[in-house]
């Protein structure tokens, strides 16, 4: 408890201290509070984009996945490898576009690209969307590692008294956040990872050596993995088989696809000063790929130990760490978790108050905001968005948060031919994306509505049938095609009958600037004014 504690200090006095680092001398604008000045280098933006990336319900419930079912739950590994060349291609053009336009926000882009207020809104909608549940399962994963720690009473105390902890934890972001803007994650973002890197160091070479190594570890993941449970199916896989091949391909695939048109990513990206910077991060953010393989196998660790997870598979990697590790080492591993939520949610919250602020509060409810406007609002909505997530947590069942997390993935992932499809041609019809997005959107919706699981009717689940092939496959990237089909038959369409395409703001050299080029920084718009040299 006293390292736990000490450790949140720590980052709570960082946060608040966050406020005063690299501060321009205008700062109330969205380009400080939002995207940190877009400033940092590509050691601040690497672990900017690791903290943002990897979770702490990617520390709870990617081992908790391996723990359940085994081999599906490596998927993981692959997407997070698959990710980087993909996004090598597209982000370093998002960033030289946004920053020579000053866009703030993925619909900011759309909005410009296409001339479609309408498209920017619905891209904006869905981010918001899919970012509430993503921020409510950061709080699952605090409440977990307090549920095996005892803080707070059993199940029958008092729901203030329990929930207290997770409260204060919450406020205590809140403020820092509201304080200092995307500078506060950054900052934390150092300790976070650190320690993270720490306790899977340790953890990958300690709890094997008490379990009697890898041979035992693996050997008694594999029985306990055969064996049938109450449904008379086999609980999972030590390795996958030929009929799970399609849903972890296409899972893996499609969640490669979405993880960057998350709202949240795309801050921690804007907010580097140069596209180099962007580059570089995409050839070594693989090295958390192989922290998170190691960390995946600490689900087998767990079957080994017979670690006791009360019904609840979110608790088996923090009751590990409980019963392996000396008392203080175990604070130092619940510290590492208990950051990992903060930082991520930090984040999170502010693209979500980004996206209202600029392309539902200014677009369409004041578009003659100020940049101080502009700022006092985002600081508002990003407290809101945390308060609803909180109360998301604490009002529904866990499972419903991680379903509607699923969800977000899905209809995050349409937001793709928009986004990306935008920054290499503008031959889709911008009516034709927002239909693409429309039936994808419903699509994912009701055949995720349409999986059950044994706990539950609905929203069971992400991978249904795929339609024409048959083969058991992730509903998002079944609604993705759907969406591009939609998209490019529409386009074509809309062209024959030459229905009007709107203006297209940018220019092919904005794809490709950087700071050194002339013209990058002479046409942003005031709210960037007061950014630190090297802006």
């Amino acid at each position: 408890m006293a390292v736990f504690v000490f450790f949140f200090l720590a980052v709570t006095v960082l946060g608040f201290l966050a406020a005063r680092w690299r501060q321009a001398e205008q700062s109330a604008n969205l380009d400080e509070w939002g995207l940190g000045g877009r400033s940092f280098g590509t050691w601040i933006t690497w672990f900017l984009l690791g903290g943002d990336l990897y979770t702490a319900y990617t520390f709870v419930a990617v081992p908790a996945a391996i723990y359940a079912a085994g081999a599906s739950g490596f998927f993981a590994v692959p997407y997070t490898i698959l990710v980087y060349p993909l996004i090598f291609t597209f982000l370093p053009r998002l960033w030289s576009v946004s920053h020579k336009h000053g866009y703030v926000t993925t619909s900011d882009f759309v909005r410009g690209r296409f001339g479609s207020k309408g498209l920017s809104l619905a891209v904006a909608l869905t981010g918001i969307l899919a970012t509430m549940p993503y921020i409510a399962l950061q709080l699952v994963g605090i409440q977990a590692v307090l549920d095996v720690m005892g803080i707070g009473g059993g199940e029958h105390t008092n729901w203030f008294v329990k929930d207290l902890p997770l409260l204060i934890a919450f406020a205590v972001l809140a403020a820092y956040t509201y304080s200092s803007g995307l500078r506060a994650p950054a900052l934390i973002a150092f300790v976070k990872d650190g320690l993270i890197y720490l306790v899977i160091g340790v953890a990958i070479v300690y709890i094997p050596i008490k379990l009697g190594g890898f041979d035992a570890v693996f050997q008694s993941a594999h029985q306990a993995l055969a064996q049938t449970g109450p449904t008379g199916k086999l609980r999972g896989e030590l390795t996958s088989g030929p009929n799970a091949q399609w849903a972890y391909a296409t899972l893996a695939l499609g969640s490669a696809l979405a993880l960057f048109m998350y709202p949240h990513s795309i801050t921690a990206t804007l907010s580097s000063r140069s596209r180099n910077v962007i580059r570089r991060n995409t050839t070594i953010l693989p090295l958390y790929s192989l922290m998170l393989g190691l960390l995946a196998l600490l689900g087998f660790m767990a079957i080994k130990a017979g670690t006791d997870i009360k019904g609840n598979p979110q608790l088996a990697i923090p009751q590990l760490f409980a019963d392996m590790f000396p008392s203080w080492f175990a604070g130092v591993a619940f510290a590492a978790i208990g950051i990992g939520a903060l930082v991520p949610a930090a984040i999170m919250s502010i693209a979500a108050a980004n996206l209202f602020t600029r392309n539902v509060y200014k677009d369409f409810l004041r578009p003659g905001a100020t940049p101080e406007q502009e700022h006092r609002v985002a600081k508002l909505v990003s407290l809101l968005v945390k308060v609803g997530a909180l109360a998301f947590v604490l009002t529904m069942d866990k499972t419903v948060a991680i379903n509607f997390q699923l969800l977000g993935g899905i209809w995050v992932l349409q937001t793709m031919p928009a986004l990306v499809g935008g920054l290499f041609t503008r031959w889709f019809h911008r009516w034709a994306l927002l239909a693409g997005w429309a039936v994808g959107m419903l699509y994912g919706t009701l055949a995720a509505y349409g999986v059950a699981s044994p706990t539950q009717k609905h929203f069971g689940g992400s991978s249904a049938e795929i339609p024409g092939i048959g083969q058991i496959g992730y509903i998002g990237l079944t609604a993705f095609v759907l969406n591009v089909v939609v998209a490019v038959v529409l386009t074509f369409a809309l062209r024959a009958f030459k229905a009007p395409e709107g203006t297209d703001e940018t220019s092919p050299d904005d794809y490709t600037a950087d700071l050194g080029d002339e013209g990058v920084t002479a046409d942003l718009p005031p709210a960037t004014a007061g950014a630190p040299a090297g802006h």
